[in-house]
């Protein structure tokens, strides 16, 4: 009987006794560690820059395109305007038109009078 007295007394303490359970510390694990995340804002600054270099490239190369138009642009008008001179270059030129300009203010042409073309 000795055992069960033991044995009652033990439990009669056991229950006596406030059962102190261990507290969870509610440690937050993150998912990346501090030199994952140093990389990732690294990698994510780089990206950053480098779309930006691209796209400050690609309006750079748009407006060059766009002066190259313009400049086409005004070599076509001032070809066309040298073809118009030239038309009419060849139409004050022409030998029946100087010669009777010439008889009109009173020159008389000379028979060794000769035509220079260009």
């Amino acid at each position: 009987m000795e055992n069960v007295a033991r044995k009652l007394q033990e439990d009669q303490q056991v229950r006596q006794q406030p059962v102190h359970k261990p507290k969870k510390v509610n440690e937050k694990k993150s998912f990346f560690s501090p030199g994952e995340k140093i990389l990732g804002f690294l990698f994510a600054g780089a990206l950053f820059l480098g779309c930006t270099q691209i796209v400050s490239n690609q309006s750079a190369i748009y407006e060059v395109n766009r002066d190259i138009q313009k400049t086409q642009s005004a070599i076509q008008n001032q070809e066309q305007v040298n073809a118009d001179l030239t038309t009419q270059v060849e139409e004050l030129g022409q030998y029946d038109r100087v010669r009777g300009i010439a008889e009109k203010q009173g020159l008389v042409p000379n028979d060794n009078t000769k035509v220079v073309n260009d």
